[in-house]
This record gives C-alpha cells, sequence and structure tokens, in this order.
C-alpha cells in the first residue's frame, strides 16, 4: 500500500517539485515550494470551488435547518427524515464540504514525505529520467528562512490564514440557534488555527509555507465566490 502510495503520489510530487527547483531562476527551493502549492490547487480548483458553492448553498438553508431540529427536537427519527428530504428537496449534498479535506489529506501527507527528502537533498534516486538531477540543493527560502527547520512566524502565518478562512466560512447567526453546530463552529474558527501553529512548529517549514500559500489561495478563492455567485 505504502509503495503504491508512493508511485502515485510522492513521487510525482517529488519530481514536479525538483523541477520547479531547476527551472525557476535562482534554483530557490521556497519558490519551488509556492510553485508546486499553486500547481496543485489549480488542479483541484474545480472540487475546491464546488465545494465552497455548496458551503454558501448551505449557509442560506441553515435557519430553515434550524427550525426543522427545533420542531423535532423530541423525535430524532422524524428529525433525521425531515432533514434528508429537505437536502434532497433542495438539491444540497452536507457532505460536499468535507471533500477537499478528503483530498488534502493524502497529498498533505505526501507532501511531508516529499519536503523530507528534497529537503534533505536525498533525491537522485527518485527522479524520473527528463528531471535533471540538481546536485546539493539550497533549502533557504529568499535566503532567509531554511525551510528545513521549524519556523516560528511560517506557523504563525499558517495559523492566522486558517483563522481567517474559518470566519469567512462560518454561517451567520441567523433563525432558531443549534447549540451542537455552533460550539462546532466555534472549533473550527478558534480551535484549529491555534491547533495549526502548534503543529507547523514541529514541522519543517516548508510544510508550514506549502500551508500558509494554500489557505492563502483558498481565502482568494472564497472571496471570490461570495463575491460572485448569486446564491
Amino acid at each position: 500500500m505504502i509503495e503504491y502510495f508512493n508511485i502515485l503520489l510522492t513521487k510525482p510530487l517529488l519530481n514536479i517539485l525538483i523541477w520547479f527547483y531547476n527551472v525557476i531562476p535562482g534554483q530557490d527551493m521556497g519558490l519551488a515550494i509556492i510553485a508546486l502549492t499553486l500547481l496543485i490547487r489549480l488542479i483541484l480548483f474545480p472540487s475546491f470551488q464546488k465545494s465552497l458553492r455548496s458551503q454558501r448553498e448551505l449557509q442560506k438553508l441553515q435557519p430553515k435547518l434550524n427550525e426543522i431540529k427545533e420542531k423535532y427536537k423530541n423525535d430524532k427519527e422524524t428529525q433525521t427524515k425531515a432533514t434528508l428530504e429537505f437536502y434532497k428537496e433542495n438539491k444540497v449534498n452536507p457532505f460536499s464540504s468535507c471533500l477537499p479535506l478528503l483530498v488534502q489529506l493524502p497529498i498533505l501527507i505526501a507532501l511531508y514525505r516529499v519536503f523530507l527528502t528534497g529537503l534533505n537533498g536525498e533525491v537522485s534516486n527518485e527522479l524520473y529520467a527528463f528531471v535533471a538531477d540538481p546536485g546539493a540543493i539550497n533549502t533557504s527560502f529568499l535566503g532567509l528562512v531554511e525551510l528545513g527547520k521549524s519556523n516560528i512566524w511560517f506557523a504563525l502565518a499558517a495559523g492566522i490564514f486558517q483563522f481567517i478562512q474559518s470566519k469567512m466560512i462560518a454561517p451567520p447567526k441567523t433563525g432558531v440557534p443549534d447549540k451542537t453546530a455552533s460550539i462546532m463552529n466555534a472549533q473550527l474558527t478558534y480551535f484549529m488555527p491555534v491547533v495549526t501553529v502548534l503543529i507547523s512548529m514541529r514541522l519543517p517549514a516548508g510544510l508550514a509555507l506549502y500551508w500558509a500559500v494554500t489557505t492563502l489561495f483558498a481565502i482568494g478563492q472564497q472571496y471570490y465566490i461570495m463575491r460572485t455567485a448569486k446564491i
């Protein structure tokens, strides 16, 4: 299983990273990581776009959903049936917003392995024939940050961007309040950014840079949808 994971995901991502490192002027690993991040986001753009639109649609329907939960609060079976019927009538998939997270997780795991390999310079035996071996790899970003070591500032940037994104997608407080949903939204908005910072502080700065850039891209994507989608 691990071997297939490496063949299908880790090795291709490593080769793309090294290819970017070779062709970007100055051979800056930080710029190569940013280029790889943007490429991944562009490839996954349609699925993220669909997910974000579904989130916005679900937010508009949240007041009615809260009314259903309140109406059948003493009958969980009827509440579930009414909720599912409501989703069906409005053609909304409540689980579609989870898709980007499910897609991101294996990519994040693969990138962790990629950055450990790439930042250690151990790439010779992992490269395809058409990707040149760069030899000694410069693992600094703009000559200022060592990407192979943890960096508090990159970790904080990842957490701050995570907080901004969470605030943008948080549903408005309308209709009958749902205590469970409110607790989950609070955890997503305030707890997850802290977790992101704590985890990023223990990882190579290259991975924190990836997470900061991909979240910043997501913020721009969400802003675009909020400005243009008529839902």
